[in-house]
């Protein structure tokens, strides 16, 4: 089963996706979060209803599966041989950061490169949904606490980045990065060890990296994180990326406007997104 988020009329919505069409189930539950916390169970059951309204996939404008997630949670250097291209020691405990929810936008939305800096790189990652509260969770758990899984254009402002040995700027500028196209469930995944994980700009194959590599596995990626924070419906872990980014190319392969950035993990779905300049914002812009 897949999980969207989409614009309908200017206000958020979100659905089931059904062959070309989606059940839209935003009068049964207003958001994706409150479906979580009644169960992947009832979803599906509410699917299935007779009646329910539905909208073609063609022509939405798409948001995050979660819009409005209470925590964005993100592992860096969580692959060995990204390890080793950044010239990193094995760690003994997970490098964590957090974005906040207006630093992403959904599937085939203009990521935007900052006029504050030209190191925009990309990062393609998997990107697991808790799917019940939790807090102290075994690894040998964890699993169950997942509703399921989607992709992650996780892109960083390298410059930003390295400013201190806090990445938190270089990773929440507005709109940098991506996160859809949709959320699978778990059921539908299962074993997430046996995912792949690809980027591809402009159609040129960057990164590509097996899940089963992580240094931290999924499963103790969501011990720790519980062991310090209680964790929720609806809240994501980007699970960290491959090697193959483009600060650590020879020459550097950093992003520019026009490019366009895939994120492909078979099972899971191909998040697409273009790269567009930051506009200007005009004065008394709440963002400027």
């Amino acid at each position: 089963m897949k999980l969207i988020s989409f614009l309908d009329a200017g206000r958020s919505a979100w659905g089931v996706v059904r062959d070309t069409e989606v059940v839209v189930l935003t009068h049964v539950w207003p958001d994706v979060i409150a479906a979580l916390e009644a169960g992947v169970d009832e979803i599906a059951g509410a699917a299935r209803a007779d009646g329910m309204p539905c909208r073609p996939l063609a022509g939405l404008q798409w948001l995050p599966p979660v819009p409005a997630p209470r925590k964005i949670l993100c592992v860096g250097l969580n692959y060995g041989r990204h390890l080793a291209e950044a010239g990193r020691e094995l760690p003994a405990h997970p490098s964590l950061f957090v974005r906040f929810a207006d630093s992403v936008v959904g599937h085939l939305e203009n990521v935007w490169k900052p006029r504050a800096s030209d190191r925009f790189d990309y990062e393609g990652e998997l990107a697991v949904v808790i799917g019940r509260a939790g807090r102290h969770i075994s690894a040998g758990d964890a699993l169950s606490y997942v509703a399921g899984y989607t992709c992650m254009a996780e892109n960083s402002v390298r410059d930003f980045q390295k400013h201190n040995a806090q990445v938190t700027p270089g990773k929440n500028f507005e709109r940098s990065g991506a996160i859809g196209p949709w959320l699978v469930t778990a059921d539908e995944v299962g074993d997430p060890t046996r995912l792949q994980v690809r980027s591809r700009l402009n159609g040129e194959l960057m990164q590509a990296g097996e899940v089963s590599d992580l240094i931290f596995p999924i499963p103790e990626l969501i011990a720790y994180i519980s062991a310090f924070t209680p964790l929720s419906p609806g809240d994501i872990i980007a699970t960290g990326t491959p090697e193959g980014v483009g600060s650590s190319r020879k020459p550097p392969r950093f992003m520019a406007a026009g490019d366009t950035l895939e994120v492909d993990i078979p099972g899971v779905g191909t998040l697409i997104n273009t790269v567009a300049d930051e506009p200007a914002h005009q004065a008394g812009d709440a963002r400027g």
